[in-house]
């Protein structure tokens, strides 16, 4: 947990340690401080504290995770969209229902030939 005392921002950097805060006191640059051994917080401050920690350390993790979704989500799409266009693709490329029809054309065609030289 950090403790802000009087620090005030400038231009994206932390104040100075001379530098006075917005409240007229003296700034000081955020430390971390261990709740366990912070003498005057109560146990109640310290719960209050250990849930926020942990609320912060979980709103990451779902950050995290929410952006590894979204790119798994991309690549499943366009791997899916990739294989249904190459399917698309190959499939009118293919002649093979035309040479099908080609060879039934010509067995009906031999058939008949063999139908009149059988009638005559």
């Amino acid at each position: 947990m950090w403790r802000h005392v009087g620090a005030r921002r400038r231009r994206g950097k932390m104040a100075a340690p001379g530098e006075s805060g917005e409240s007229g006191e003296a700034a000081a640059f955020a430390r971390r401080i261990d709740p366990a051994r912070e003498p005057g917080l109560s146990p109640e401050q310290r719960r209050l504290m250990a849930q926020v920690e942990h609320a912060q350390r979980q709103r990451a993790l779902q950050r995290r995770l929410r952006s590894r979704n979204v790119l798994l989500a991309l690549g499943i799409g366009a791997v899916t969209f990739g294989i249904y266009g190459y399917t698309f693709y190959s499939v009118s490329q293919e002649r093979f229902l035309d040479e099908l029809e080609q060879e039934a054309e010509a067995a009906r065609a031999r058939a008949r030939a063999r139908a009149e030289g059988a009638a005559s």
